[in-house]
């Protein structure tokens, strides 16, 4: 169990972990290919300055398998956790996914971006909520500007959403959990360590992640069985 005082400020990181016991792809590791090409080769600036076409298929996939996807007890233990603490608790997730969302969490900071929205590669009009798939015989989407639209992702090479919010927060954290999450992707595999200076760290996730030493302890197993008995107040 993990005891949250009245005073306790608490930082969640979610990663791909949570979000694959709901059934969606990780795309990491083992079997983690898309047409036979790593994400990192499509997930980028280069493959879209390269072939805008191919990215939006890769992406209208992941939008299709998002849409079928439904919040595990993961996500509705953190929802329930929000609702407890209020602004106490600070969630950010490296997933693009709306799972969070879906199971009524109302301030998950995306530092990756969001599956379901898009924007103009060029001007500075803000993101959009867009569902929709781009895939042969449908046109690029174009913004009224008339450049492409892209979507709403960080890619490799380019720096996470929300950054100088998100170091606040750690900065001001007594208890720092995350879940799911590899611990080899920066710069989040680095926030354990960050707000382990001033306070306690945990994980939570079916095996240990590749910066282990930063937690105070691993709670080991499937997020979605763990979580909703994990915190005591």
């Amino acid at each position: 169990m993990i005891e949250i005082s009245p005073t306790d400020r608490v930082f969640i990181l979610t990663g791909a972990g949570i979000s694959a016991e709901s059934g969606l792809p990780t795309f990491r590791g083992e079997g983690g290919l898309w047409r036979n090409v790593r994400v990192e080769e499509v997930a980028s600036p280069v493959a879209w300055q390269r072939d805008p076409q191919f990215v939006w298929e890769f992406y209208s996939m992941r939008r299709r398998a998002a849409s079928q996807a439904r919040p595990n007890p993961g996500h509705t233990a953190l929802a329930a956790l929000e609702r407890a603490l209020g602004n106490r608790l600070f969630l950010c997730t490296q997933n693009v996914d709306n799972l969070h969302e879906q199971a009524s969490s109302h301030d998950a900071v995306h530092m990756h971006g969001e599956l379901f929205k898009s924007r103009c590669e060029r001007c500075t009009l803000p993101p959009f909520d867009d569902t929709n798939t781009y895939e042969p015989p449908a046109s690029l989407p174009r913004c009224e500007c008339g450049a492409r639209v892209r979507p709403h992702i960080c890619w490799f090479g380019e720096v996470p959403f929300h950054v100088d919010r998100i170091y606040r927060a750690l900065d001001e954290c007594t208890l720092f959990v995350a879940i799911g999450t590899s611990g080899m992707v920066e710069p989040a595999a680095s926030f354990a360590t960050h707000a382990r200076s001033r306070g306690r760290t945990f994980y939570v996730g079916p095996e240990e992640p590749a910066n282990a030493s930063a937690f105070t302890e691993c709670f080991l197993g499937k997020s979605g069985e763990v979580l909703p008995e994990l915190f005591r107040f």
